[in-house]
């Protein structure tokens, strides 16, 4: 299957991709070709909310300025946020990671603060969107896109479309019942196969084993250099994502699994979650890691941004609620 083809460019202008995260904020500005002219990655407002919305209205803002770009030329910005956006009521709910959204309509407030059209989107369906575009779903039809990191989360592409269910809620597989007790109140928040997956969990699987607190790169850096208990934690996680694999696979049967985030695009974990897969089922998905790294969820931001843009006539009248539909680029010719 050739990648989704952008729309031509119809006149200058720029766009700003953001992946919002519950740690890093990434951001980039780019011209209507998808280029990225200068892209920045700052920490997370700890005060979750409204001073979130600041924080991205101002980064974009300084991004043009730094790239000489009148704010005026500035026709979108996309943003994908670690949670599910509601179309019908606005909020952005399901996001434990960033405090205070559910008080705040942020795509509204993100429309006033910078003045232009807001695609909002789930980060883990902007970084399936940017993995469709130029990373490992490019020849794929039926692909689902893993992102695990400081949480676990899933965007779903069926037949060329990206699926985001009735509430925008589609492919959060961090409720997925695996892991740990999915009846226990604690583990409800973020969900069990989170509160199993999630880099906190990972470290602290290997300190428990090794009476040392150390952090997730390091438990990496200790299994490449033969620590046994380094690589028990190691297997185990990704004992933890092939269940979520085939627990996937039996419902929406995909081509593929795109293994993503700052843990799942580890080159460490592919062997042992195929390994696991294998043991679970005959056959499966193809498993691979993403090729687009810690930046997919940014370029899925740039291509949703600059297909907003460009979409129609009056790219600055744009004020999507639900972000950027894949379905609707399927007039496909390979896009290189």
């Amino acid at each position: 299957m050739a990648a989704p083809e952008l729309p031509p460019l119809v006149d200058p202008g720029y766009v700003a991709g953001v992946d919002l995260g519950g740690t890093k904020v990434r951001a980039a500005l780019a011209d209507l070709t998808g280029r990225i002219l200068v892209e920045e990655a700052v920490g997370t407002d700890p005060r979750g909310g409204a001073a979130v919305t600041a924080q991205i209205a101002t980064l974009v803002r300084e991004l043009a300025h730094a790239a000489g770009v009148a704010w005026s030329d500035v026709r979108t910005t996309a943003v994908g946020i670690p949670g599910a956006h509601n179309p019908t009521t606005g909020a952005v709910e399901l996001a434990p990671n960033v405090a205070g959204f559910a008080d705040v309509d942020v795509h509204d407030d993100l429309v006033r603060r910078l003045g232009h059209a807001v695609v909002l989107d789930n980060d883990v369906n902007m970084a399936a969107f940017g993995e469709q575009w130029v990373g490992g779903g490019r020849n794929h039809r039926d692909f689902v896109f893993v992102a695990v990191g400081t949480g676990i989360g899933m965007g779903i592409v069926a037949d060329g479309q990206l699926i985001r269910g009735a509430t925008g809620a589609a492919g959060e597989i961090c409720y997925l019942p695996i892991g740990t007790d999915p009846f226990d109140p604690a583990n409800q928040a973020r969900g069990a196969l989170e509160e199993a997956v999630a880099g906190a969990s990972l470290a602290a699987r290997y300190a428990a084993a090794s009476g040392e607190e150390t952090t997730v790169p390091d438990v990496f850096d200790r299994a490449a250099a033969g620590d046994a208990r380094a690589r028990a934690a190691l297997d185990d996680e990704a004992r933890y994502i092939a269940l979520a694999v085939v627990s996937v696979a039996a419902v929406l049967d995909p081509e593929a699994v795109v293994l993503g985030g700052g843990i799942g695009s580890r080159a460490e974990l592919l062997e042992p979650v195929r390994r696991w897969v294998a043991a679970l089922r005959t056959g499966g998905p193809i498993v691979k890691t993403s090729q687009l790294g810690h930046r997919a969820g940014l370029i899925g931001a740039v291509a949703a941004a600059r297909r907003a843009a460009i979409s129609t006539g009056r790219p600055r009248a744009l004020a999507h609620r639900h972000g950027d539909r894949i379905s609707s680029l399927n007039q496909r010719r390979d896009h290189r």
